[in-house]
């Protein structure tokens, strides 16, 4: 049966760029819909820009113009960089709409209605320099609970405690760097305690939330009464101004949520259709994507908003980690703080896409955007083996087109169909990485059928003419399946293997019947590699100027390095080439050694006890005795050839080989790893 399915993301805030790390989630958001789309369900993805808060208002202060003029901007800045990436919203909406304001004036009356809403005096922190009190955002300084440095004024990053922001040791404004002063406002609360077992039902009851997320909200919130909620804001302020209550404005997190309601409004306006059938319906799906930085927001206070006002809560709430780059926090003196403009002056999108898509998964962990990795899995994945598979077959059809009927291949095609299902199943539970594996897995397989069948061989010959044509035939199927399978990842990809193969791909039941007849047009480029050149100078563009330091003679790369010729005249290179199919058949992987000891009767022989993370372990024998003693290695990261045959020795069996440079003697060299690789790691 068709689902009907709204999918929202949270609304990037309206006073900065997007970056890499928020691209996490709009990525991971327009897989799921796409794939949804692909599926023949009835999905609308709806998202808009927050624009209210004191932030924006302080900006437009700043820059000497109205706040409408600063999200004006803004807004189109996002849109240009989520096209870029290929997210496609069905509606891109703004927190400052009359149908967002019309919204918050319902559920503010149900709220009202429910007797939910008190009146309290709230001593805040407030800037004598910015002249306006702050949101919790705008305040950090030490967490009074652990003492950690450089914290938000509502909850620790380090130990996960809430707090008011005046809790807060040595705070400081970040809109001025000014101290704040303490001062007294009338604020109104929401009263949520009194929904408390509601919520409780709701996290706990396994359906709408990860595990991990529901134990996070039993352990720190649901097991004492809930604190009532601030949910207004005096003068001076950038927002809507609560109706029943003039001076005070509805704190920004009070309206953004309600932006999903109000671009949904402004999406069915334009449509002739009402945006309670879609909020108000029982037969309708809501699925928010989040970060984890703002699990507390939707997953307590938004539930009891919907509840009071009578509105569907959402099916689940997809919550994901953060974006660390080479296994560290972005960093703007080291250039890996980069903006989505940044990265679309130096590199395809879709590498992007396709690289969130392999380490996603359904949890919290953080995605690491490894830069060596991310070259070497682009290139290995998306242009050696899937974009390969048209680019060594497709020329030699563009006469003939495909075979009338499908031939006989061994049952590649079927297999591959066969795995429909579960590569479904993994797109569905935002299991990312395990499709991409799954897919990868199907189009080594195409390969290996085109590395047997040679095409580029039959070629040669004209009598062999119609089984060219049948290889070829099987090899498009394959990659037409593949590409298939990765549209929702590489929606770009897919447009242009429908250009090449004059077939529309856009049905995940199509991967069961194969294409036979059609016409193939001539082979255009696909994709390109990625060069770590281009990677390098996206790097450097994201580093703060520094004023250049003097060069002097000694500092000189020339004069500072001056390697002889003499290893290379010892070992000169080797002429013959090999290609990169050769060399992704020899898996390299990071190991540490765990032991190291001589081997009685041998003379050149260490045995070294290696592992590769987790309870994986191997033994090596390793002709390094000369040059290292055993206590020496303990500890040492190493690189193993894993897929090495094991070898029988009188010692024992070796079950690969270390890496080493050097001409023999005691000049061998270990290669180690740089600072960062982890055993288990596969070098690229």
């Amino acid at each position: 049966m068709t689902r009907r399915i709204l999918v929202t993301s949270a609304l990037p805030y309206a006073n900065g760029h997007i970056h890499l790390g928020h691209l996490v989630e709009y990525i991971q958001t327009d897989i799921w819909v796409r794939f949804q789309k692909l599926r023949g369900n009835t999905c609308t993805y709806v998202c808009a820009d927050d624009t209210h808060g004191t932030a924006i208002m302080i900006r437009a202060r700043q820059e000497g113009r109205p706040e409408t003029a600063v999200i004006a901007d803004m807004s189109a800045a996002h849109l240009r960089d989520f096209a870029g990436f290929d997210v496609a919203f069905d509606n891109y909406g703004s927190t400052h709409s009359d149908s967002n304001r019309a919204v918050c004036h319902e559920i503010w009356g149900a709220l009202r209605q429910a007797g939910l809403i008190v009146e309290q005096e709230v001593t805040q922190l407030y800037d004598p320099s910015a002249q306006t009190f702050l949101a919790d955002r705008f305040v950090k300084g030490t967490c009074p609970n652990c003492q950690a440095p450089d914290q938000y004024g509502d909850s620790c990053d380090k130990c996960g405690s809430t707090y008011s922001p005046t809790d807060l040791i040595n705070p400081v404004s970040t809109l001025s760097g000014a101290t704040p002063e303490i001062r007294t406002a009338k604020h109104l609360f929401v009263q949520i305690e009194r929904l408390h077992e509601f919520l409780t039902e709701w996290t706990q009851s396994g359906k709408h939330l990860q595990e991990e997320v529901a134990n996070y909200l039993k352990g720190h919130f649901l097991g004492k009464p809930l604190r009532d909620w601030d949910v207004s804001r005096p003068a001076p302020y950038f927002g809507f101004e609560i109706p029943d209550s003039p001076g005070d404005y509805w704190y920004v997190w009070f309206d953004a949520p309600i932006g999903y309601i109000g671009s949904t409004a402004d999406w069915c306006a334009a449509r002739g259709e009402r945006w309670e059938d879609w909020w108000k319906n029982p037969d309708v799906e809501i699925h928010h994507f989040i970060g984890k930085d703002i699990t507390y927001f939707h997953t307590l206070f938004w539930p009891a908003m919907l509840k009071t006002a009578g509105i569907n809560l959402p099916e689940r709430v997809h919550i994901h980690g953060f974006l660390t780059v080479d296994g560290e926090k972005m960093s703007k003196s080291k250039g890996t703080f980069v903006m989505a403009s940044t990265y679309l002056k130096h590199l395809d999108p879709a590498a992007l896409r396709y690289y969130y898509a392999s380490k996603l998964g359904n949890g919290l962990d953080d995605l690491d955007l490894n830069l060596e990795e991310f070259v070497a899995k682009v290139n290995s994945d998306l242009v050696g083996k899937v974009v390969n598979l048209a680019s060594r077959t497709a020329k030699f059809v563009e006469a003939t087109g495909l075979s009338a009927e499908y031939p006989d291949d061994g049952g590649l095609f079927a297999q591959a169909a066969a795995e429909a299902d579960a590569i479904a199943a993994a797109y569905e539970a935002c299991e990312f990485s395990a499709a991409m594996r799954q897919i990868m897995a199907l189009a080594d397989q195409a390969n290996r059928y085109v590395e047997d069948h040679a095409p580029w061989t039959l070629k040669k010959d004209p009598e062999r003419a119609a089984e060219l044509q049948q290889v070829c035939t099987v090899s498009l199927n394959l990659f037409r399946q593949i590409v298939i399978y990765l549209a929702p990842v590489q929606p770009r990809l897919a447009a242009q293997a429908a250009k090449l193969l004059n077939c529309p791909l856009d049905g995940w039941e199509d991967v069961r019947r194969p294409l036979v007849g059609t016409p193939v047009s001539k082979f255009e480029h696909l994709m390109k590699r990625v060069d770590p050149a281009q990677v390098q100078a996206m790097i450097e563009e994201g580093q703060p100027a520094v004023s250049a330091p003097e060069t002097t003679a000694e500092a000189a790369p020339a004069a500072q390095y001056q390697d002889g010729p003499e290893a290379l005249a010892n070992e000169p290179l080797v002429e013959a080439h090999c290609t990169i199919d050769d060399f992704v058949k020899v898996d390299l992987r990071v190991a540490r050694v765990l032991e190291a000891k001589h081997v009685e009767g041998a003379d050149k022989l260490l045995q070294l006890t290696l592992s590769l993370g987790g309870d994986v372990r191997r033994n090596v024998f390793a002709g390094i005795k000369s040059a290292y003693a055993p206590e020496a290695l303990v500890g040492k990261l190493v690189i193993l050839c894993a897929n090495l045959a094991p070898r029988k020795m009188r010692f024992g069996v070796s079950e690969g080989m270390v890496l080493a440079a050097g001409a023999g003697g005691k000049e061998i060299y270990v290669l180690e790893p740089d600072d960062g690789a982890k055993p288990g790691m596969r070098v690229h």
